[in-house]
């Protein structure tokens, strides 16, 4: 078991029975960074916001400092002088991360003129490539245009989670890797998703940036 997944289970024992699922999120997604690929997060009300919260952790330093390679210091330097040199000083390295809620004149004017059912699907069809992820949050686990997004990522190509409670619905069978938090109130499913993105960020951070095998 990684060290943020057993650490995850010590804080938060309740999430036993979602270890290996867990642990397959985290692989799906080391695979698509192995790649050169790109996360995409979506959400509704308070999962929206854990999109664009997890993504957050991910293009910028979570637990660790990330600082840029030397051959990227250098070439900040080499270009720019002492202003380039303090810019690498302060960029970090980031994962390739995209929260499906993070552009509000599409969100506005596909919902408008096409169908606000497919908001998530029309920016996966457009942005996804074979081989990425789509990290996808319905705490009812029946969200309509949840369960599209993953409809799309599956003709696309692109792996997927779902991140849910244990209501079982409708987008389970859609979704390559299901995490199902062991509540059913939504408020509840929302406190057990944080520690378990967390996790998930952290693992992808030590893997990436810090020390393999973590």
């Amino acid at each position: 078991m990684r060290k943020a997944v057993g650490q995850l289970i010590e804080r938060h024992p309740a999430l036993a029975a979602c270890a290996d699922s867990i642990e397959t999120m985290i692989t799906l997604a080391e695979q698509t960074y192995e790649r050169g690929g790109t996360l995409f997060a979506c959400g509704n009300g308070g999962s929206a916001a854990d999109a664009d919260h997890i993504c957050g952790e991910l293009l910028k330093g979570f637990l660790l400092k990330r600082p840029l390679s030397g051959d990227s210091a250098n070439e900040f330097e080499s270009s720019f002088g002492a202003e380039g040199g303090e810019i690498a000083g302060k960029l970090q390295g980031g994962l390739r991360a995209v929260s499906l809620l993070s552009h509000p004149a599409f969100l506005s004017a596909f919902a408008n003129d096409v169908d606000p059912d497919l908001m998530f699907a029309q920016q996966l069809w457009a942005l996804g490539r074979s081989g990425d992820i789509l990290l996808a949050m319905s705490t009812g686990g029946s969200a309509s245009n949840v369960r599209k997004a993953l409809m799309t990522a599956r003709v696309k190509g692109v792996k997927s989670v779902l991140l849910t409670g244990n209501r079982h619905g409708c987008c389970e069978e859609y979704a390559d890797c299901v995490v199902a938090v062991p509540e059913k109130e939504t408020f509840k499913i929302q406190e057990l998703h944080l520690p378990v993105y967390h996790a998930f960020c952290a693992a992808l951070e030590a893997r990436f940036f810090g020390e393999r095998g973590e």
